[in-house]
């Protein structure tokens, strides 16, 4: 010890204590300390010195003040990481270690009416990465980049973009590149072992077997706008849909039946649970929990009569050029659409995987659009297929009846305005047979606006019956695109124009001209009503739908309105579009060998360019089973070039429905 605290001579003395006994001691001035006892003596030389401390009190307080700090800091971290956030830790660390990875479900096959399958789902390899397992080291992240911009033909910016902007994902599979053959997919993932974060996946794409852009007779192309086609998520698809489990890699139903009918034919997906290494590569399976395949959808459309239509249709283009034709064949009394047509259509297949650019600006540079369902979501004037309707407001309403006659002399004066009817010199009296089966525009401005002495039905009622027959409103179909059409109204005029109704407007509304616009559908719907007896349906193209178990689910699309005018009222107008067949502008039906009824169409809209060609007809006269409806835009007159595309169709029609 140091003489700061004391000095200890051994003297070798050995002195009597006080119970008479010799022990040895130390002494050092003053100080005994007794070797035997352990016990403290004091000399008398009245001088007293201790044993004492050289770290002062306070610095010792404050020391163990900072020690027992530093003890409950590290025990109150303990506690918060290990009980508060042992779970949100727990769950990095097996992140790190265990992985839950979706197992994709096979999607349904959709069939037509009779079970003839239209697509397939075929094997497909995807370029991926997981930004999560990407390397943290810059120069090694970087150079895995620029390999995969080389193996995928992307840019390295485009990546690097495409990292930045769903940073958030970081455990998601963000592909860069579908539909790699199996052998570059084999290739990349042997490469892979090396490259941390890449990952090659199996899946499927679809197959539209129908769709093919040849000229084979096999090939029905116009499926595509009823089929649809898939393509990955959008950003705001990828909001709106992360909470039902949809993930950044899937594929969604776009357009068509594929949209849809989205829920049920994507089915659910499996999971399994999987150990990967420091890279992110499974080493081990966990868990797994199979997926069940999503339900399989069979449709209203006959795949050989929508060939049928197609080849009609493509026929005339041929033949006439290019033009834009909408064909629609539906069962008027429950509103099964048999075959769909928008022509010129396009092929589905190129968007399976993912279109090449070149492949979606020539679809976008078309200027036919052929992306567009114009049978659905095309707007045009109606033309003289209107009139059906006209004539049974005008009957309900007891404008007219089946014996009311006007005189049809080529048109009528009203001031300086002359409203004129398509037949020079006009066709003579006239009653609401004869005007339906001949087109006679003069019975309809005197039944529509009225004419001198002569009270017409007026906007108002003409309005309140096209409402009733389902213009002017969507028809319901489960179709995306579908488009309301237009009714012109006194207000709508005032407001856009500036200008009046005036009673010109009203004669050109009552012949389907002016600023009416309805879609092909909507003149199917309300041809049908004709037919069936004043229902309006509700067209659709999905019939039923079956799980793995086979259970079947008949999808369910009742009526919109039922006894919309009376039987009484659509059995004269049903004689008025059987005359056009039988004396009338529809006598090319005649050549059928079964009973129809049918009403041409010519809409003017423009000074420039032919009319749009309209023809709608139903058959057997007497149990209507199928309508048609037949739109050749700018193609000219109905009758003589939209009248025999039907008048075909309906003919093959006959052979293979009627007579089985």
């Amino acid at each position: 010890m140091s003489k700061d605290f004391f000095e200890i001579q051994d003297l070798g003395e050995h002195h009597q204590n006080l119970n008479g006994k010799f022990s040895h001691s130390w002494v050092e001035d003053n100080f005994h300390l007794e070797k035997e006892t352990g016990r403290h003596t004091t000399t008398t030389s009245g001088t007293r010195k201790y044993l004492g401390k050289s770290i002062p009190d306070k610095f010792i307080f404050w020391f163990g003040i900072i020690l027992i700090l530093g003890i409950s800091t590290i025990f109150l971290k303990s506690f918060y990481t290990q009980v508060v956030k042992g779970s949100y830790f727990y769950s990095l660390a097996e992140n790190n270690r265990v992985r839950i990875r979706p197992i994709p479900a096979e999607r349904g096959i959709i069939f037509d009416r009779f079970g003839k399958q239209l697509v397939q789902n075929i094997p497909d390899f995807s370029l991926s990465i997981i930004p999560q397992d990407l390397p943290s080291d810059q120069n090694k992240r970087q150079e895995i980049i620029a390999r995969l911009a080389d193996i995928s033909g992307l840019t390295t910016d485009y990546i690097k973009n495409l990292l930045q902007k769903y940073k958030n994902y970081s455990y998601d599979s963000l592909v860069l590149k579908e539909n790699l053959d199996y052998d570059t997919s084999l290739k990349i993932y042997i490469e892979s072992a090396q490259m941390p974060g890449v990952l090659i996946s199996g899946g499927n794409k679809r197959f539209y077997i129908y769709s093919q852009d040849d000229n084979s007779p096999s090939s029905t192309l116009s499926l595509s706008h009823v089929m649809g086609y898939l393509s990955k998520l959008n950003d705001d698809e990828l909001e709106e849909k992360r909470s039902q489990g949809y993930l950044l890699s899937d594929n969604i139903g776009k357009t068509g039946v594929e949209k849809t009918y989205e829920t049920e034919l994507r089915g659910i997906y499996g999971r399994k649970k999987i150990e990967v290494n420091a890279a992110g590569q499974e080493q081990n399976i966990v868990a797994e929990e199979p997926p069940t395949p999503g339900k399989n959808l069979y449709l209203t459309i006959d795949a050989e009569a929508q060939n049928k239509m197609e080849a009609l249709i493509k026929a005339f283009v041929d033949t006439h050029g290019p033009h834009r034709i909408s064909g629609i064949a539906m069962d008027p009394r429950n509103g099964e659409v048999i075959a769909m047509v928008s022509w010129p259509s396009f092929n589905n297949n190129l968007f399976s995987g993912g279109i090449s650019q070149d492949n979606y600006n020539k679809y976008l540079t078309d200027t036919n659009h052929p992306l567009f369902n114009r049978a659905i979501g095309g707007n045009t004037p109606s033309g003289s297929i209107v009139k059906p309707v006209m004539a049974a407001a005008a009957l309900e309403e007891k404008i007219v009846d089946a014996h009311t006659t006007v005189l049809s002399n080529g048109g009528i004066h009203v001031g300086k305005w002359y409203f004129k009817d398509w037949k020079a010199g006009g066709h003579g009296t006239t009653n609401v047979t004869w005007a339906l089966a001949w087109s006679v525009n003069t019975f309809f401005y005197y039944i529509g606006g009225g004419f001198q002495n002569f009270k017409g039905l007026g906007l108002d009622k003409m309005l309140e019956y096209m409402h009733k027959f389902n213009l002017g409103a969507k028809t319901g179909i489960d179709l995306p695109g579908e488009t309301t059409g237009f009714l012109p109204t006194r207000e709508w005029k005032q407001a856009t124009r500036g200008e009046q109704w005036y009673v010109g407007d009203t004669y050109n509304l009552s012949i389907g001209q002016g600023d009416l616009l309805v879609t092909p559908l909507q003149a199917s719907v309300w041809t049908s009503a004709v037919a069936n007896n004043g229902t309006i349906v509700r067209p659709h193209v999905g019939l039923q739908i079956s799980d793995t178990n086979k259970n079947i689910q008949k999808l369910d699309f009742p009526p919109t309105k039922t006894n919309i005018v009376s039987a009484d009222t659509l059995a004269i107008v049903r004689d008025g579009m059987r005359a056009c067949v039988l004396v009338g502008s529809c006598k090319l039906l005649q050549t059928l060998p079964f009973s129809s009824a049918g009403k041409t169409g010519t809409a003017q809209w423009s000074s420039k360019e032919p009319e749009h060609a309209w023809f709608t007809a139903f058959a057997p006269y007497e149990n209507p089973q199928i309508e048609v409806t037949i739109l050749i835009e700018a193609g000219g007159q109905g009758s003589t070039v939209s009248m025999p595309i039907a008048r075909d169709f309906l003919s093959w029609w006959g052979k293979k429905y009627l007579t089985h």
